[in-house]
């Protein structure tokens, strides 16, 4: 599975973006995918997921402001930022698996297949 993630961008505190993981090589049917950030100096931290149900999972911080969504017809996965707030500025990848574990959604090493990263930059 070939990953491609897009949609990053400058935006002012308290505004949106949508970022897209498109997939190629394989349909995302039977895959979980996740969407995590990285700053510098810290660890990639898990930002939300969907797995192949359609069951989704949000980190605390990110809850209520971002919505996952997959389409399987276009084997896309969207990730909606509302709301954003300077903290949420970080480097976006998203990532598959097709084996996750209960409650490893959030851990980096869950995940086989990763998407080069999209820059997300909240600022005014």
């Amino acid at each position: 599975v070939q990953l491609q993630a897009s949609g990053g961008g400058l935006v002012q505190p308290g505004g949106s973006l949508r970022l897209s993981c498109a997939a190629s090589g394989s349909t995302l049917d039977y895959y979980a995918v996740g969407w995590f950030r990285r700053t510098p100096g810290k660890e990639r931290e898990g930002v939300s997921c969907i797995d192949s149900g359609h069951e989704t999972f949000y980190a605390d911080s990110v809850k209520g402001r971002f919505t996952i969504s997959k389409d399987n017809a276009k084997n896309i996965v969207y990730l909606q930022m509302n709301s954003l707030r300077p903290e949420d500025t970080a480097v976006y990848y998203c990532a598959a698996t097709g084996i996750l574990t209960e409650g490893g959604w959030g851990n980096p090493h869950e995940y086989t297949y990763w998407g080069q990263g999209t820059l997300v930059t909240v600022s005014s």
